[in-house]
């Protein structure tokens, strides 16, 4: 009788336990160790990339929450701050949205990262290739869905910036944004404070890019919602949004546009 039961509940148990399991969706970030120091990498793939900047006339916006508003979380693969800002978070440099310049070129001397020379400008074309260039190589083209100026420059057609120091003692939490040798763009931040040498390296040298952009430092933030991520407590600036692929299509995403 004993054994009947014990059978009987074996059955149920295997009944119960055809349901579908659930699936948690896959993030488009990994993390990636480079000399003791740990960064994540987001790759967008197939996605679209978006770029949200303000211009004179449009309000800002501040935090990852607030682009919710425009890109429901269930379409982006994740979203990151991308390039220097103002106190009232718009570009302090050249600045391209869905085709329209909403900033002119930075080409000024001054102090801080941004000044760093050479600085640079990082792009997206409408035929959906990407690129990096110097602000002074830089030449604005029809072409060009969307740019956002930031700096320092990390990687120069292979080379570190000139005046880096290997492992300087400034040391940040720091995200940039790399080309690697199939044309691909890939969006780093460091998990832990990296000096700027580091992160040049590591693009260089962990993910071969040719070049690469320096975005931003201290306040650099990642939303990955599918790792459960929103970096929040600083205002941001302008932010680069990756639509999932399958939201890409036309008609399928909205505005990320202020």
């Amino acid at each position: 009788m004993v054994r009947r039961l014990v059978l009987a509940f074996l059955l149920l148990a295997a009944c119960g336990s055809s349901s579908p399991e659930r699936q948690w969706p896959e993030s488009s970030c990994r993390i990636e160790l480079f000399e003791g120091s740990r960064f994540t990498v987001c790759d967008p793939g197939s996605g679209k990339l978006r770029l949200i900047a303000a211009g004179r006339n449009g309000v800002p916006l501040r935090s990852f929450a607030e682009v919710m508003a425009n890109v429901p979380a269930d379409q982006v693969a994740f979203a990151m701050n991308a390039g220097m800002f103002d106190e009232e978070g718009r570009p302090i440099g050249l600045a391209v949205v869905d085709g329209v310049q909403v900033h002119a070129i930075n080409t000024r001397d001054g102090g801080g990262n941004f000044h760093l020379k050479p600085n640079g400008v990082f792009l997206l074309r409408r035929d959906g290739t990407a690129g990096i260039a110097t602000s002074e190589a830089f030449k604005l083209a029809p072409n060009v869905a969307f740019a956002t100026q930031s700096g320092p420059m990390l990687v120069i057609d292979g080379r570190i910036h000139p005046k880096f120091d290997p492992d300087g003692q400034s040391r940040y939490l720091r995200n940039g944004v790399g080309i690697t040798a199939n044309g691909r763009p890939l969006f780093v931040i460091s998990n832990e404070v990296v000096s700027f040498g580091k992160l040049a390296r590591f693009f260089r040298d962990g993910l071969q890019a040719k070049n690469a952009l320096y975005l931003d430092g201290s306040v650099s933030s990642l939303w990955d919602p599918a790792a459960g991520r929103q970096d929040a407590g600083v205002p941001l600036g302008p932010m680069i949004v990756a639509i999932k692929p399958a939201e890409s299509a036309p008609g399928r995403a909205g505005r990320a546009t202020p």
